[in-house]
């Protein structure tokens, strides 16, 4: 299914103007030196990678699992219910087309492939480019992909095998998943001119919903299957989910009420620790609401128009009781949208949002992104300590989300805290290590030196920096 930019491009590119909306509030020294050289100049090391390794196990009863999964198995984000379970039958293969990808995006992929074998059970593998597969994910340039697809940031089709055919085949019911009773041939298309992390947050969520669920739900927390796209790698929750898809005792073309008789036998089997817990309904998300947010964080609209329908979500929320990740994210966006006009309303927003999220534990990555914006602040305001002591209660969270950018950014406000701190060898170990990081979760060096920029732009006025080199 299409994958939409707002909001996950806004929250890959959040953090930026934020930075520089914060640091409008304070006045600026006149010069913002962070070395000797200016930071264009910095010389930057090599790309740092993560690690192979497994997913935590999902935390969520089975008796909780087996209603996500009918609604992610069985409902579009449209509203339109699919009347069959539909999945590949038998060894699932997958081909690379289109332009090369880096060879650390190809790890990536084996890393993502390996995860869905061992994890999910699904016996994928990766064939040659010239071979037929199942999947086919071809590389576009992003440009060419969002003239055809302006909402797409990435995307998967069914039932083609190129973008030639996808072109073709747009307006016919080739492409709608309501009438498609087992899956045999899926197309995904990403764009290979971004950063490697954007790269691999489509992989994970494009193949995951190749092979299985088509729906994204707002109020789960701990899943990839989230519109609000705190998630970019796939977590135990969704290995769960996908490896339930893919049981024996499930096949291509059972109703909902033959899945739902089936289900809870197979959760018990494959997730034990699920089995104590009781049953955890949660509120229907109203079309309104995500409609409501897709306006706040899309690109289309005035800065006025996108402010009020984030205050229409967040009140919406209220309206109905919540308290969970879905009023923390109307919050975020209202933060978001209001820092260009009302700082204390954007603060404000921010620090509610936070308080919910800390009040989760699956919801401890979104509290990392809203913290950022806080650490960015204290720096403003002259506190280099408080950006330090925000920064790292932070870093090991990204880390573990793995999400570079998020983490570069946390580990840059740091080293500029400890600039402003007069302890220039800290900061010089710090730095270097965050734009490691930076050349894996940003698009460019460019963005990278612009990102340097920005953040030494929040020291405050009359506050020295200390000299130094970075090498």
């Amino acid at each position: 299914m299409i994958r939409h930019p707002a909001p996950k491009p806004v929250l890959r590119a959040l953090i930026a103007p934020l930075l520089l909306a914060i640091a409008a509030c304070a006045p600026l020294p006149q010069t913002a030196e962070v070395t000797r050289r200016a930071p264009g100049d910095i010389s930057l090391p090599e790309m740092h990678v993560f690690s192979a390794r497994s997913s935590a196990p999902t935390r969520r009863s089975n008796a909780s699992i087996a209603q996500q999964f009918l609604s992610l198995a069985f409902d579009l984000e449209s509203g339109r219910h699919l009347p069959v379970l539909s999945r590949f039958e038998g060894p699932v293969t997958l081909r690379l087309t289109g332009t090369p990808l880096s060879a650390v995006s190809q790890r990536d992929l084996d890393q993502l492939l390996a995860r869905l074998r061992s994890e999910a059970h699904i016996p994928i593998t990766r064939v040659a480019a010239n071979q037929p597969a199942n999947i086919t994910v071809e590389v576009l340039k992003r440009a060419s992909l969002q003239r055809a697809v302006p909402q797409a940031a990435c995307f998967v089709a069914p039932r083609v095998t190129n973008w030639a055919q996808f072109r073709a085949s747009r307006r016919s019911a080739a492409l709608d998943w309501t009438t498609i009773t087992q899956r045999e041939k899926m197309a995904i298309f990403l764009p290979g001119d971004v950063s490697p992390q954007e790269i691999r947050d489509c992989l994970h969520e494009e193949i995951a919903q190749a092979l299985g669920p088509v729906n994204d739900l707002y109020h789960l927390s701990d899943s990839i299957f989230n519109d609000d796209d705190f998630h970019a790698v796939l977590t135990g929750f969704d290995m769960t989910i996908l490896r339930a898809f893919y049981s024996p005792s499930l096949r291509s073309g059972m109703s909902r009420q033959q899945v739902a008789a089936r289900i809870p036998a197979i959760l018990s089997r494959i997730n034990p620790g699920g089995r104590t817990g009781g049953f955890v309904s949660a509120n229907t998300t109203p079309r309104a609401w995500g409609d409501a947010i897709q306006d706040a964080l899309g690109p289309r609209g005035s800065p006025a128009t996108r402010l009020s329908a984030a205050q229409g979500a967040v009140a919406m929320a209220r309206s109905r009781g919540w308290e969970d990740n879905r009023l923390g994210f109307a919050l975020y966006a209202l933060g978001r949208l209001a820092l260009a006009s009302d700082s204390n309303l954007a603060l404000a927003s921010f620090s509610e949002a936070e308080t919910i999220f800390r009040a989760n534990p699956t919801t401890a990555l979104h509290a990392a992104h809203v913290a950022v914006q806080g650490a960015a602040y204290a720096l403003s305001a002259g506190r280099p300590k408080d950006a330090i002591a925000i920064a790292d209660r932070n870093t090991t969270v990204a880390l573990r989300a793995e999400n570079a950018s998020l983490l570069a950014t946390f580990l840059m406000l740091k080293a500029q805290a400890l600039d402003n701190l007069e302890r220039p060898g800290e900061a010089d170990i710090v730095r270097l290590d965050s734009l490691g990081w930076a050349r894996y979760g940003f698009r460019s060096d460019a963005e990278i030196r612009s990102r340097l920029r920005e953040i030494a732009a929040l020291t405050p006025a009359g506050r020295p920096k200390t000299e130094r080199t970075t090498q």
